[in-house]
């Protein structure tokens, strides 16, 4: 087994653009030769485009570009820039007069940093269309990362910087990647460790309090804590499956989350993974699916890793240095 880059997956490019100023952005998977791609939602708050037909019993069989995007409900308006982009390039389902692209999106809520005005649209979509590449994958502060954030409980003045995150391995011929914008309610763990990476601060704003601990002290507290989350990623194989079995893998996938990620699935988040099958390696569905599960793991952990202060939100590093 070897790391590789989440771009190196047989038919995949990456684009991202932000605004770091208004801080948020959009990041879009491109498979122009098209995807077998699946879906599975678990978060309570999701904003999303295009799941339905990913169900198995739907028509169409594949998809040409996932989308995340920052800017909540707005953001979905990102989408469409990929759509345009892909139309220029006749990549699309065709329906005689045209091709119509299959972009499926998720957005996540990023509203209270930086300038709430500004979301991702159409332009943003599409100049992330246009910086798309099968070389690199940069992570941190970038895309549907820029203004992600973790550990909300007590507002933006105790939580600390999110971010988007990769990770990929290649075992044989297989390869198996995953990609995420890092936004969520709860705080981020080291699975090996139990060690806490990013969350919810303590007063002194450089030791952690537990969210999961602050929620259990206050169960009988009904409070709104809508304050800006949801998670929202991509894992991707060059292992060749139907639509009912990347689906199945997308469900696995969210174990990813649950071990990086406390609370994870929250009613307040609106966590989401899409799941591509672009090649024709033949490989065991359930070992896929429990590799998607790993390199999410590791993705989430990269996020916030590579992460760095913006708009008075200190990171993983801030931290670090004051231990």
């Amino acid at each position: 087994m070897k790391e590789i880059k989440f771009t190196d997956i047989d038919g995949v490019k990456v684009g991202h653009s932000q605004n770091l100023e208004a801080a948020t952005g959009c990041t879009v998977v491109i498979c122009e030769k098209g995807a077998t791609a699946g879906v599975d939602v678990r978060g309570g708050s999701p904003g999303t485009r295009e799941t339905d037909l990913l169900n198995p019993v739907n028509m169409v069989q594949q998809i040409h570009a996932v989308m995340l995007s920052g800017g909540s409900a707005f953001g979905l308006d990102a989408a469409s820039g990929a759509m345009k982009y892909l139309e220029e390039r006749n990549i699309g389902f065709d329906v005689q007069v045209t091709k119509v692209p299959i972009v499926c999106s998720a957005v996540l809520f990023d509203l209270f940093v930086g300038d709430h005005k500004v979301r991702p649209d159409l332009e943003m979509g599409y100049n992330a269309c246009m910086n798309a590449t099968n070389t690199e994958c940069p992570n941190g502060n970038i895309g549907a990362g820029t203004g992600a954030t973790v550990g909300k409980l007590l507002g933006l003045q105790r939580a600390m910087k999110g971010g988007l995150g990769s990770y990929a391995i290649q075992v044989g011929n297989l390869k198996v990647g995953a990609i995420v914008a890092v936004n969520c309610l709860g705080d981020v763990i080291n699975p090996s460790t139990g060690e806490i990476l990013a969350g919810l601060l303590n007063e002194d704003l450089h030791t952690f309090v537990g969210t999961e601990n602050m929620m259990t002290a206050n169960y009988d507290n009904k409070k709104n804590l809508f304050s800006g989350n949801t998670t929202i990623g991509v894992v991707a194989t060059n292992g060749e499956f139907t639509k009912s079995e990347i689906n199945k893998i997308a469900s696995m996938a969210h174990n990813g989350y649950a071990r990086t990620m406390r609370p994870a699935h929250s009613i307040f988040d609106g966590d989401t993974i899409f799941a591509l099958s672009t090649g024709n390696v033949q490989a065991d569905i359930s070992t896929v699916g429990f590799l998607s599960a790993r390199v999410m793991e590791q993705a989430v952990i990269n996020a916030v890793k590579s992460a760095s202060y913006l708009h008075g939100i200190k990171s993983y590093s801030d931290i670090a240095e004051l231990k």
